[in-house]
């Protein structure tokens, strides 16, 4: 059902222009508003998963050498857990909710409607190209909307199988997949949309919301930064250590937006957090870890470069307490621990997006110490506000000061990562960590307008509010507005008297 637009050799202007013009009739004429339409759609991305598993599972090897659990369980089977939340949700999203009104417009009722923005663009990431594509697609057809999905080309066999199976499974008069790399993108952000979705960094952020601004369309960026994991005494270290390693290395290599970054922890407990890291990796990934197959690779020879001048810079390398072995070839390196980084090195001042941790000490005694909590919560305030921060400790009120202290887009007490799969959670950043929600109801909220409805009958018409003004309409108007009984009486009191 591809277009002839979808089939041009070059996508310009012109042709995203196109796009959307199509998009836009489709959605005037009111096709994506049915809700009969929205469930259709959505069972049929249950159906093309289910269908199409074992190549999503191969693609996303191609691109990433994936390991198949990650594949199936952290794309495939949470996007299919957001589908049929959707499913089971979405009749009750889009009913109107009751708002209460007051008495400065008795008698009255009031609602809150939930419309669709419009024609949306989602403009996804390269290392869950399945997930981060598809899951906020299922909040724009939820909430009614026709979409435009523009995959990463830095994950092209992903984005190539995508474009295949929208436009085999879905209505492509109202869902299209544009690949392409920088020249597509920026035909598409010359176009006017009704809301753009963009995941990845802050630098192709920046380009966006610029993009946006001329139209004066919303957006929405995921985006990432430095997630810190601050680790206490007196823990079961052995768990703590396992989920590190399951929200690092288990998630895409530490290819991750809320991927644990760095840790800190204090100096005599670093020795203890090092030994068991050793003693977990090499019992997860065996003693030559760049023979794994349980961990993805680097996605290409440009963040290989990269991670590998993070860690080959002068003041670091020697920092290396376990691993740092590459394989430039098959782009891997190995799960690397570094202790006692310098702050004002490279790999302690951008998102580190890779296998490499470094851990940061903060003095002699426990965290627990006041002082010291103020260092660990100073050392994560004095940066950008991350995506996600993790702590580990049995410490009430340390866990209270960490939520009370601490800025990011959500925080995880005693785990990494797993609050991503909680659909009753807003997932988004804060300030350089990104802008906007989703997830659950959150991305149904996102791609909908919530509009104000406010009904009033013929009954009850007072002349308070017409002219001529006197000085009682104004006493009693003040008093109508202040929502005080007392007050309404003394001003028709005050009035009568006038």
């Amino acid at each position: 059902m591809a277009s002839e637009v979808e089939k041009k050799a070059v996508f310009d202007i012109d042709s995203a222009t196109e796009v959307v013009q199509e998009l836009r009739a489709s959605f005037v004429a009111g096709k994506t508003k049915d809700y009969e339409w929205r469930r259709t759609q959505l069972k049929a991305m249950l159906k093309m998963m289910d269908e199409n598993e074992p190549q999503i599972i191969a693609a996303l090897r191609d691109d990433l050498s994936k390991p198949e659990l990650e594949s199936s369980i952290y794309e495939i089977a949470m996007l299919k857990n957001s589908c049929k939340l959707a499913l089971k949700k979405m009749k009750h999203w889009m009913m109107p909710e009751k708002a209460k009104t007051s008495l400065a417009t008795f008698p009255s009722s009031g609602e809150i409607v939930s419309e669709p923005l419009g024609v949306v663009l989602v403009i996804s990431a390269w290392n869950y190209p399945l997930l981060l594509s598809l899951d906020p697609v299922i909040g724009a057809i939820a909430a009614g909307n026709a979409i435009v999905l523009k995959p990463s080309e830095i994950s092209p066999a992903t984005a190539s199988l995508l474009a295949k199976l929208v436009a085999n499974y879905m209505d492509s008069s109202c869902i299209k997949v544009v690949e392409g790399a920088v020249p597509e993108t920026t035909a598409l952000l010359e176009q006017k949309w009704d809301k753009i979705m963009y995941t990845g960094n802050g630098r192709i952020a920046r380009i966006v919301m610029a993009a946006a601004a001329k139209h004066l369309t919303p957006v929405v960026l995921e985006l990432g930064g430095k997630c810190p994991v601050i680790v206490d005494s007196g823990i079961n270290l052995q768990v703590a250590t396992r989920r590190i390693i399951a929200g690092k290395w288990g998630c895409n290599n530490g290819q991750a937006c809320i991927s644990p970054d760095y840790i800190i922890t204090t100096k005599d407990y670093a020795v203890e957090l090092v030994d068991s890291f050793k003693c977990e990796l090499e019992r997860f990934y065996g003693k030559n870890p760049l023979e794994s197959k349980d961990l993805s690779r680097v996605v290409n020879s440009n963040h290989f470069a990269r991670l590998l001048k993070l860690l080959d810079e002068d003041k670091v390398s020697s920092k290396i307490v376990y691993g740092g072995e590459r394989d430039k070839s098959n782009l891997k390196i190995a799960p690397t621990i570094l202790l006692d980084v310098p702050q004002d090195s490279l790999i302690m001042n951008e998102e580190i997006f890779g296998p490499l941790l470094p851990i940061i000490t903060v003095g002699a005694k426990s965290i627990n110490s006041i002082d010291k909590v103020e260092d660990s919560f100073d050392l994560i305030n004095s940066g950008t506000k991350p995506l996600a921060a993790y702590m580990f400790t049995n410490n009430k009120k340390l866990k209270e000061k960490f939520v009370e202290k601490v800025s990011a887009g959500g925080l995880v007490i005693n785990d990494t990562t797993v609050h991503l799969a909680e659909p009753t959670l807003p997932f988004g950043g804060v300030g350089d960590s990104g802008m906007g929600a989703y997830h659950g109801k959150f991305s149904f909220d996102t791609f909908s307008h919530k509009k104000a409805v406010l009904y009033r009958s013929f009954a009850g018409d007072a002349p308070l509010r017409y002219p001529p003004y006197t000085n009682g309409k104004l006493r009693l108007l003040k008093a109508l507005l202040g929502g005080s009984i007392l007050g309404i009486i003394r001003a028709l009191m005050g009035w009568s008297k006038a």
